[in-house]
């Protein structure tokens, strides 16, 4: 019997140091790792944004990724926003920034 994967869509913000140390080339390798798809980018504010959408187990990975992030980052609150799935996304980005 196959196991059964469903699709998950997380939205979160990221806040610390997480601006300038990687942040997100490392997510996005490590969301194509997991095979997942949506975008991340930096905010105005200096803190991170993402959607990560996929199978529930690569989100939370992801997830659990954020809360470290890369070596130079220092993650100090992670938002997590649970939303309904779309599939709007094929693959992974990293968005530009909007002021």
């Amino acid at each position: 019997m196959s196991k059964q994967i469903f699709t998950v869509r997380a939205h979160v913000i990221i806040s610390g140091k997480v601006q300038g140390v990687y942040y997100r080339a490392k997510a996005r390798e490590q969301a194509l790792t997991l095979k997942l798809s949506g975008w991340i980018k930096n905010m105005p504010d200096g803190r991170v944004e993402g959607i990560f959408e996929g199978g529930r187990e690569g989100v939370d990975k992801m997830i659990d990724w954020c809360r470290q992030g890369p070596a130079r980052a220092v993650v100090t609150g992670l938002e997590i926003k649970w939303e309904e799935p779309l599939g709007d996304f094929s693959g992974f980005m990293i968005s530009p920034t909007r002021a």
